[in-house]
């Protein structure tokens, strides 16, 4: 005998939530993207034609000495890396992104796993995580992804609280983002709060009239704009302010790198993962100095959405100023690559869960990925 109330009243409530929450354009939109990601479980994401053959190096890289940042999905990612492996990362940069975890409904562990928890987290992603639009229903809520992040480490899915909590942490928000508004950064600034993170570990910049974008200050479009390669000049050096917020002082950085940026063989680190929707190929920056002397730092880079290779080739690895501030400071910096498909059009790394339900924890595909690569680095 089936027992409705067990069933209907939770799948109503979803519906109902689902249809007031969002626009009809939303759920146009998520269910089109739904859609396609039914296609992604079917096909792979190798991307094997395209796929160069140059191994990772081996650099004996230190990698408990590890930061990572990012923008727009990278910054999600960068986040969730963060936490995954609080033991080796150090710190974090936040650039148009907001707090952990944000994108994941509440409704999502009532469905069956697949293309209705994908639905409604990218419906989330969209309307509480990017834009405001669901701020009168409390999202993004910062006290209680904390306690979700500190469940989720509790039960060893993440690396130890105590391990993230003396992170240094840089978040920058531009005045003219329209694609992730200010309120969603500064709920990324909450959410580390309240995680435990000392405001006296925090920067958060917030004065520049940025569009979304990685902020440089010699290259990209004016400062206020939004579109490819997503670097935009705002006579501003966020590759140093970053870099020197994590790791405290610096050498100067060069005007002209005299390492190598090179690609890379993606494909050995994304092994028996399934659908994970990387690239086969990625690009390292090696200063000279790490060619010939073990113990470099590994500074890992995430692009945002519509700024990987497919879209914008090199420019975000080369434009963004890491590579002149790694080459006087002994740091590697890993450009991992997602691939551009039918199913993710733009590129975006997973922060609402298009890789599977465990996107959120050490064992998510991409965060695999990316620590194999590091470990690489570090052999």
């Amino acid at each position: 005998m089936l027992h409705v109330d067990r069933w209907w009243r939770p799948l109503t409530a979803l519906y109902l939530d689902f249809r007031m929450t969002f626009s009809a354009a939303s759920r146009v939109r998520a269910l089109t993207l739904v859609c396609l990601g039914a296609v992604a479980l079917l096909a792979g994401c190798d991307d094997k034609k395209n796929a160069g053959d140059e191994p990772l190096p081996k650099l004996g890289a230190n990698i408990t000495g590890t930061s990572v940042s990012g923008i727009s999905s990278g910054a999600y990612m960068a986040g969730q890396f963060q936490l995954a492996h609080a033991k080796q990362v150090v710190g974090a940069a936040i650039i148009a992104g907001g707090p952990w975890g944000c994108a994941e409904s509440a409704f999502a562990g009532m469905m069956m796993p697949g293309l209705g928890a994908e639905m409604l987290n990218i419906n989330k992603a969209v309307n509480g995580c990017m834009s405001h639009n669901m701020a009168a229903l409390g999202v993004p809520n910062p006290q209680a992804l904390a306690d979700k992040a500190k469940s989720k480490a509790d039960a060893g899915e993440l690396d130890p609280i105590a391990e993230f909590v003396s992170d240094r942490v840089y978040l920058f928000t531009g005045t003219q983002d329209r694609t992730v508004v200010p309120a969603i950064v500064q709920a990324a600034r909450t959410f580390y709060a309240d995680a435990g993170v000392p405001d006296a570990n925090v920067l958060f910049e917030s004065s520049y009239p940025a569009g979304h974008a990685f902020v440089t200050d010699d290259a990209g479009l004016s400062c206020e704009k939004t579109g490819e390669p997503y670097l935009v000049d705002c006579d501003y050096d966020q590759a140093g302010a970053l870099l020197k917020h994590i790791y405290g002082k610096l050498n100067p950085r060069v005007e002209t790198v005299s390492g190598t940026l090179s690609e890379f063989d993606q494909r050995p680190y994304t092994e028996k993962l399934g659908s994970h929707g990387l690239s086969g190929t990625g690009l390292v920056y090696v200063p000279k100095a790490c060619v010939s002397e073990k113990g470099c730092r590994v500074h890992i880079a995430f692009h945002g959405c519509a700024q990987n290779r497919s879209a914008v080739g090199e420019d975000f690895a080369r434009e963004s100023g890491l590579a002149r501030w790694a080459d006087t400071n002994k740091l590697i910096v890993l450009f991992p690559q997602t691939a551009t498909l039918p199913t993710n059009p733009q590129g975006c790394w997973d922060w609402w869960g298009y890789t599977g339900a465990n996107f959120l924890t050490r064992d998510a595909k991409q965060v695999v990925a990316v620590e194999r690569m590091l470990e690489r680095l570090g052999e």
